[in-house]
């Protein structure tokens, strides 16, 4: 049976990057303190770095909140395409 990996969430990942790029503790010290291998943490704070131009790149907003808006929009979408073929199907019926 293998080992199973923990996955750890957006927000740890980011203090942890954020704690590396700080430059206070080495990654040994940040290591210990989140139980987290030093590697891990060097490929957390390069992502980090990497991509935070996408942070300010989409103005205001931000992605989550967009990606909200796309999933209300979905049924009104669906909801008006099926009035539409429901109308057409009425049009269209032989007499």
């Amino acid at each position: 049976m293998g080992v199973k990996r923990k996955q750890h969430s957006a927000e740890f990942k980011a203090r942890v990057a954020m704690a590396a790029l700080s430059g206070e503790k080495t990654l040994a010290e940040l290591s210990a303190e989140f139980g987290v291998h030093p590697t891990m943490i060097s490929n957390w704070k390069q992502e980090l770095v990497k991509r935070a131009g996408e942070l300010f790149g989409r103005g205001s907003k931000a992605p989550a909140a967009e990606d909200a808006q796309k999933v209300i929009d979905v049924p009104r979408t669906i909801r008006r395409l099926v009035e539409g073929l429901a109308a057409i199907r009425i049009c269209c019926e032989p007499p």
